[in-house]
């Protein structure tokens, strides 16, 4: 889409600049040639339009060569963010399963405890509220 945009006001700016600035581009060709010098933001100087509609064309087909510029950087930029952000978001999924593997453990360990006594004692549920409390601290804190 962008593609066809750009040649279409190219293409366009070429035609329009020979019409409205003759005497500087007196062929298709050479109205062609400033619009891809000019959308591109080339620009070697060598040929400026001279008349006022040769002027106000060349000021739109700048703005739009600058647009398009940034349009092209911003979608490269993106997925460059994009893919670093895949790759740092399998990184965290690989910690948080290293934590949950740690949990898990300490859960065992904790259950394991608690089972071998005939009744848990009052100290032993708050050591297990204790512990749980820093598991969820542990879930719930920012990586």
């Amino acid at each position: 889409m962008i593609g066809v945009a750009s040649i279409a006001v190219t293409v366009g700016a070429g035609v329009l600049m020979t019409v409205a600035d003759r005497h500087t581009y007196p062929s298709i060709g050479s109205g062609l040639w400033w619009a891809i010098q000019t959308t591109t933001t080339v620009g070697y100087g060598d040929n400026v339009p001279v008349s006022v509609a040769g002027r106000l064309i060349a000021a739109l087909v700048m703005v739009f060569g600058i647009g398009f510029l940034t349009v092209i950087t911003a979608a490269i930029t993106s997925t460059f963010v994009s893919r670093s952000r895949l790759d740092t978001g399998s990184d965290t999924a690989t910690r948080a399963d290293e934590q949950f593997r740690h949990l898990d453990e300490r859960l065992e360990r904790i259950e394991a405890a608690v089972s071998g006594a005939e009744a848990p004692t009052a100290e032993q549920f708050r050591e297990i509220d204790r512990r749980l409390e820093r598991i969820e601290a542990a879930l719930t804190r920012p990586s």
